[in-house]
């Protein structure tokens, strides 16, 4: 089953090396991975999707949970969330091609970013569904090349990753780090 995970980090130096190096020594694979800073440019937001039945991603939460650099972690396969990701797709385009491309384009609101005599580049932005989708009926025409970003979720409401409580763990544990 695939898990989208957010996880809360410390944004400096070898964070992500240390969330991946988890993965990879337990043998755990990484689907996709995106990360960014937060509102707090102290903090950085990874989301990254891997596959595994739920007691596997139990395990890869309580191990992330014990790294120092991770402030919280949240799976959000039993919450309401919304998740996205974007692509890049170049396709050959001719004279022969061009109306259909534009009519997919238009159908599935995506749009041209960059136009040349004998291709496209189209940006598309939307669930897992929705890109495999466009892929599935742009392939026949000519694709070139696909660029895809890492899957970035949100919880729906007034929840988030970055609640007040963190606030008080980050202190929390930077007072630790100190007295070691």
């Amino acid at each position: 089953m695939r898990h989208t995970i957010s996880i809360l980090v410390e944004n400096e130096f070898g964070v992500l090396a240390r969330v991946a190096g988890l993965f990879s020594g337990r043998g755990f694979n990484i689907d996709s991975l995106s990360v960014a800073k937060t509102l707090d440019p102290s903090l950085s937001r990874v989301t990254l999707v891997t596959e595994g039945d739920d007691q596997i991603v139990e395990q890869i939460t309580k191990q992330l949970n014990k790294l120092i650099c991770v402030i919280k972690v949240s799976d959000f396969q039993d919450t309401p969330h919304v998740e996205r990701e974007m692509a890049l797709i170049k396709v050959a385009a001719d004279e022969r091609t061009r109306g259909e491309i534009l009519n997919i384009i238009d159908i599935f609101r995506a749009k041209v970013i960059d136009a040349g005599p004998r291709s496209f580049v189209i940006e598309v932005t939307g669930d897992e569904g929705k890109i495999t989708a466009i892929l599935d009926l742009l392939k026949p025409l000519g694709v070139k090349e696909i660029v895809r970003t890492g899957k970035v979720a949100v919880q729906r409401g007034l929840q988030t990753l970055s609640a007040t409580t963190v606030d008080n763990t980050l202190e929390q544990q930077r007072k630790v780090r100190r007295l070691r």
